[in-house]
């Protein structure tokens, strides 16, 4: 597919897995083939679906915290592309108090069309496990996973997903505030300097 537009309305228009969402398709993303970073996430969330927004809620806040940037920043489709795992909400979780699994017909059927199209990416920040698991060679397990990649991989960084049920996590594992973040914000400022 050559032209970005004409796959973004496929994608808007998308229902392949309509069946298992518990509302109608609102696929949200944020593309542009000048955005220099790109963010995987996992799936919207239901004020994203509701705004058709994505990570307009309190996860977000966290997320353009860690990153340094501004909202107006964030929300600049030729600074960053936000590409989830899954382009809808899925739902909650049968099991847990947080979101279903990102429905992996979404990333099998758009995500490799869409990559092709962002040749300007410098940076792609991948965030928590469903992610990481499709986009990091090797992948064991989070933690490990940003202790390795934030040092020695320039073009991607992984971070854990920014809701408040990280909480526990971020309080066992203080280096990432500490250590990780400030190489994080760096480099994206030394991205959208340039």
């Amino acid at each position: 597919m050559d032209n970005i537009n004409q796959l973004i309305n496929k994608i808007k228009q998308c229902t392949l897995c309509s069946a298992d969402l518990p509302f109608k398709p609102n696929p949200v993303i944020q593309i542009s083939p000048f955005a220099k970073i790109l963010i995987i996430g996992q799936a919207p969330g239901l004020l994203a679906h509701q705004i058709s927004t994505p990570f307009k809620d309190k996860s977000g806040e966290r997320l353009r915290l860690w990153l340094g940037v501004s909202e107006q920043q964030f929300y600049d489709e030729t600074q960053f592309a936000i590409m989830p795992m899954a382009f809808c909400y899925p739902g909650k979780n049968k099991q847990n108090s947080g979101d279903a699994p990102p429905p992996k017909i979404c990333q099998q059927t758009w995500h490799q069309l869409l990559m092709k199209q962002l040749t300007q990416v410098r940076l792609t920040i991948v965030i928590g496990q469903y992610a990481a698991k499709q986009y990091v060679d090797e992948f064991t397990n989070l933690t490990n996973a940003i202790e390795k990649n934030t040092e020695t991989n320039k073009d991607m960084v992984l971070l854990p997903h920014p809701s408040g049920r990280n909480n526990i996590w971020l309080a066992k594992n203080k280096w990432f505030e500490t250590k990780t973040l400030p190489i994080i914000r760096q480099r994206i400022k030394d991205i959208l300097s340039n």
